[in-house]
């Protein structure tokens, strides 16, 4: 049950496809991404906050 050459295929494929995908080096201070991150926090938290208002009962479990 060997793999045979398939991890060399898969880095050959990897390679092929460069710097696509997450790149950590965004061009951003680190006071820039943080300030960046935190607004999309509260950005996120006061859509769920709103989707949560009308329900009522926002615990997702049955109600007795």
């Amino acid at each position: 049950m060997t793999r045979g050459n398939q991890r060399e295929k898969d880095r050959e494929r990897a390679q092929a496809r460069g710097g696509k995908g997450k790149n950590k080096d965004d061009g951003l201070t680190p006071e820039q991404r943080r300030e960046r991150d935190a607004k999309a926090l509260q950005e996120k938290q006061a859509k769920k906050a709103a989707g949560a208002a009308p329900g009522g009962n926002s615990s997702g479990g049955k109600s007795k």
